[in-house]
């Protein structure tokens, strides 16, 4: 189970992810005060400060216990539902009972879609909830990160209170990244040791633009925190489409 009880560490381990730039920028693309509906929403990090920012968000992710974790914020944040929803659901399976402005995805939500298929049912979906016109946005890890940066290397933690260890192996042919990962939770005087196993794909800007065009939407992509083209070995990409009105 991906995110499971890494749930519990996520934040901490995401500890300088500056989201508060993150989210700015995401914001930056939208149009005020705009519905919109957020996949692979993590710990709600990005969806708490949308909703802060005068947006109306559904936020949503596969896994419990991310969840849990999202909606302990909002209420410690004392944001109402009329604000921010937490759901839970696939993001190859969107559904709403009205269309959204923007659907959102941030933090490699689409890496982990691991097949050609997925990515193109993922895309599907999105443009079945979005108004006409509105925007699907998100972000991935590049194949250049995927494959030379993270790709059959190893990382490893020794902090006192969460180490843990990382090994990667990089199947070229199938562009997937199995990513193998041991925690160690303090408890006590004793850690509890768990294992999780990612699985992420390293699509390329080449065959996501062409999917997002054959899904139904006019694509752009551009180097993360910016609105240029991405280099040929930025590491992060930022997609942003918008569904052509028929």
């Amino acid at each position: 189970m991906q995110y499971g009880k890494l749930a519990v560490l996520y934040d901490k381990l995401m500890a300088d992810v500056d989201y508060d730039a993150w989210a700015g920028y995401v914001a930056s693309f939208m149009p005020a005060g705009a519905t919109v509906l957020e996949c692979a929403c993590g710990t709600g990090e990005v969806s708490l400060r949308l909703a802060k920012m005068g947006f109306d968000v559904t936020a949503s992710d596969v896994s419990e216990e991310m969840l849990l974790a999202a909606s302990e914020k909002q209420r410690k944040a004392g944001l109402s539902l009329s604000k921010l929803r937490f759901i839970r659901m696939d993001m190859r399976e969107l559904a709403s009972h009205k269309k959204a402005d923007c659907v959102v995805a941030c933090c490699d939500g689409v890496n982990y879609l691991a097949s050609r298929e997925d990515a193109k049912r993922f895309f599907k979906a999105a443009h079945s909830v979005l108004k006409p016109g509105g925007l699907l946005l998100f972000d991935v890890s590049s194949r250049y990160k995927l494959e030379k940066v993270l790709g059959n290397n190893a990382f490893v933690d020794s902090s006192p209170d969460t180490p843990y260890m990382w090994q990667n192996y990089y199947d070229e042919a199938a562009k997937l990244v199995r990513m193998e990962l041991s925690f160690f939770k303090k408890n006590g005087g004793l850690y509890e040791r768990f294992d999780e196993v990612h699985i992420q794909r390293a699509h390329s800007v080449r065959e996501l633009t062409g999917w997002l065009d054959e899904a139904g939407f006019d694509p752009a992509a551009y180097g993360f925190m910016s609105v240029c083209p991405p280099s040929d070995d930025a590491e992060r990409i930022q997609f942003f489409a918008r569904k052509r009105c028929e």
